[in-house]
């Protein structure tokens, strides 16, 4: 993970730590919106991963989607 996807990920990881154990597990997607942030950060970097991982939190909402989603290799567009 780059540098400045470490500092991005810093607020991912404090929610976990903080926040997650309040609000429960009721995320509707595989795997959970703060895993998938910080895998997308891992596997694509602070603008590419940050942009993937609010795309992904924009869509949890009542009208949007569920099921598996997983991170797109770096392949992949």
């Amino acid at each position: 993970m780059s540098p400045l996807a470490h500092i991005v990920a810093l607020p991912v990881r404090a929610y976990r730590l903080v926040f997650s154990p309040w609000v429960g597990f009721n995320c509707r997607y595989q795997p959970t919106c703060s895993a998938y942030a910080l895998e997308a950060l891992e596997k694509h970097g602070a603008l590419r991963g940050g942009w993937l991982a609010a795309r992904r939190i924009g869509r949890c909402h009542p009208l949007g989607g569920d099921g598996y989603d997983p991170v797109p290799d770096p392949d992949e567009k």
